[in-house]
């Protein structure tokens, strides 16, 4: 989609809000720090791209989550959908995001970011993909670096 489409949103309501909830739950997981809530977001064979860092699989993809998630104290964490795009059993999506995240030596990062997604039906029910994560702005009062 060029920038000058005007339907941002596509295809059945229902399915635009059931990966709007999606997400939701994805934040919902990240807030409370919680693997096993944050993993029913993503497909078994889910491609992950954080920054340039590709890992393949539901199972891989929680793992680098952990680790990331083991130097954080907290995260607050706000997800937009921006664009939904639902095309039968398919659909893509961009998620701006925004997050304040608190590390265990008590500095603050402030990031702005977005996804680009792919997601699919499967058994019912809505699942990432494909994500691909990539920072848009960011506030370091502190001046840690990334």
């Amino acid at each position: 989609m060029g920038k000058g489409e005007a339907r941002m949103f596509s295809g059945p309501l229902e399915d635009r809000v059931a990966i709007q909830e999606l997400n939701g739950t994805y934040a919902d997981g990240v807030v409370r720090a919680d693997a096993e809530t944050w993993a029913t977001v993503w497909a078994d064979d889910a491609y992950w791209n954080l920054m340039g860092m590709e890992v393949n699989g539901k199972e891989a993809i929680v793992g680098m989550w952990k680790g990331a998630m083991g130097g954080l104290e907290a995260v607050s964490f706000h997800c937009v959908p921006c664009m939904i795009a639902v095309d039968g059993d398919k659909a893509t999506a961009r998620v701006q995001t925004q997050e304040i995240m608190l590390t265990k030596e008590g500095k603050t990062r402030v990031i702005g970011g977005l996804y680009e997604d792919e997601l699919a039906r499967r058994g019912g029910a809505w699942v990432f993909t494909s994500r691909k994560f990539r920072i848009v702005a960011e506030y370091n009062p502190e001046g840690a670096s990334h």
